[in-house]
């Protein structure tokens, strides 16, 4: 079992002909130099911690900020006597300048403050110390959409392989995404949507057999950790990067289960596993927020790791949960032929839109990762 709070706290890190060169280049745009993971408790047999670079640096603050703040909106009021609200998606829209989605600043510190006064469920039986919550998803549909990247551009980017909500395409939002109620993850609070570049075997989809969510905490207090903020979305990892890093650490799959490696694919890219073993992608996200931002021009600026002392950097000061995808494909001796829909196999990245409901995330945040123990995929000890 992996401890979050004790793996490595840093891993390596609008116009259109913009949007149709990207999309002539067939994928995602990222930037290079995003953090890396760390690793969940494995408990479910596929956790091992994932082998990123380290970074010494926090991704730094944003150079410009939106020209238009967000309007005012009423905090929210508790739905039942005596209980404190959820964070509220508002009915106030966001407001976008340049790439930057700006939240609405009033709204948020409502959300925050009825957030921070919920009494937190009474731990009990002997839960493990490890702030942490999960949901196990299986594959939803393909596509060659990114609603993060590339919104309303249907079929303009490289294949991507998605799980959680199923409806999810090149048109999606924060609003569809919440409509829709039908997920491919064992949680139906959970109307969130993830997905990563498709993986090919000698031109052949090869579909993950299971993908555990992890929400947790790599922070050295984890204690103040809040929701995102409905319809927040991120990317991690470099679509345009083909190559491995020069210390050979970065962006590696691997093997989990008995046995485990035991040689190289031909191109020396993949591992070989036993039988008895998968190959494995770990993938996570920072988990500081500027506290301002929905989304940024590369989709990464308003997100930040936690700096050496093991806290938000001043730049991104609000803590949120770090997510992470256990990615495991059902190969193992086989592994020639293997490629990425981006590319090769160090191309891998992530893309995260939050459309969790409020309720049901902020009872998960405030019971299991603030008190930092581990729940279960319903939220419970």
């Amino acid at each position: 079992m992996i401890d979050l709070r004790s793996t490595p706290r840093h891993r390596r890190s609008v116009t259109a002909l913009l949007l149709v060169s990207l999309a002539l280049a067939g994928g995602c745009k990222e930037v290079p130099g995003t953090p890396g993971a760390s690793g969940p408790s494995g408990d479910t047999g596929i956790g091992s911690s994932g082998p990123e670079a380290p970074t010494d640096t926090a991704p730094a603050d944003p150079s410009v900020t939106p020209s238009a703040p967000g309007t005012s909106a009423t905090p929210p009021t508790p739905s039942t006597p005596g209980k404190p609200a959820s964070p509220s998606t508002g009915t106030v829209p966001p407001t976008a300048s340049g790439g930057w989605i700006t939240i609405d600043a009033a709204a948020q510190a409502a959300a925050t403050k009825a957030f921070f006064a919920r009494k937190p469920k009474p731990v009990t039986g002997n839960p493990v110390k490890v702030p942490e919550f999960n949901v196990g998803c299986k594959t939803s549909h393909h596509n060659s959409d990114d609603p993060i990247v590339l919104p309303k551009l249907v079929g303009g980017s490289h294949n991507h392989t998605f799980w959680g909500n199923r409806s999810t395409d090149a048109n999606s939002t924060a609003e569809s995404l919440r409509a829709s109620k039908a997920t491919t993850c064992n949680s139906p609070d959970d109307q969130s949507a993830y997905w990563v570049p498709t993986m090919y075997q000698n031109g052949k989809v090869v579909d993950p057999t299971e993908v555990t969510v992890y929400y947790g905490s790599r922070l050295k207090d984890p204690s103040r950790t809040q929701p995102f903020p409905f319809g927040l979305r991120m990317i991690t990892g470099n679509a345009k990067n083909q190559v491995d890093t020069p210390d050979k650490q970065g962006n590696h799959f691997w093997c989990a289960g008995i046995g485990g490696e035991i040689g190289r694919s031909a191109d020396k890219t993949f591992p070989v596993c036993a039988k008895t073993a998968n190959i494995v992608r770990q993938i996570t996200f920072p988990d500081c927020w500027d506290g301002k931002h929905l989304d940024s021009p590369d989709h990464k600026a308003h997100m930040a790791n936690g700096d050496h002392t093991g806290a938000c950097p001043k730049s991104h000061p609000v803590p949120v949960p770090s997510v992470s995808f256990v990615i495991s494909y059902p190969l193992s001796a086989n592994t020639d032929g293997i490629t990425l829909a981006s590319g090769t196999s160090f191309s891998m990245h992530a893309d995260f839109f939050n459309a969790w409901k409020d309720e049901a995330l902020a009872a998960r945040v405030r019971n299991c990762l603030d008190q930092g123990v581990k729940c279960n995929s319903a939220g419970n000890f």
